[in-house]
């Protein structure tokens, strides 16, 4: 890998990580409630954009592989966070929230899966 592609991921990873920690607060500020929110919004939004990117750069060849790394693996990989969603998760099983748990980890898994797949369908139907 390059080293102009690993500047590109460590970029994008730092302004994807600071809008997280910003979009989490406002979310968790907004919508209190024991339900980890914050961590699940940015995630579904997260999965949205990289289906979102994925279509495109099917359709167009104008991204470099600096740039695609930039947004999806740094950008996108910052912004969005598998390990909170995890703790989050078993702190909920561990106070006894199995309801909790088990509807932050549904949600989390097939909303992103969901959310992907909604992004990356829908330029591909606005491109065709």
């Amino acid at each position: 890998m390059s080293w102009q592609t690993l500047l590109a991921i460590g970029s994008g990873g730092f302004i994807g990580s600071i809008l997280r920690a910003y979009l989490n607060g406002l979310i968790n500020r907004h919508l209190p409630h024991a339900l980890p929110f914050g961590t699940l919004g940015v995630n579904i939004l997260g999965s949205f954009i990289i289906g979102v990117f994925f279509a495109i750069f099917m359709h167009t060849t104008l991204f470099s592989t600096p740039m695609k790394s930039f947004l999806t693996t740094g950008f996108l990989g910052g912004l969005t966070t598998y390990s909170t969603f995890a703790l989050e998760t078993f702190w909920l099983f561990n106070e006894g929230s199995f309801v909790l748990a088990l509807s932050n980890t549904l949600l989390n898994v097939i909303g992103t899966i969901l959310a992907a797949g909604s992004g990356f369908k829908i330029i591909n139907f606005l491109v065709k």
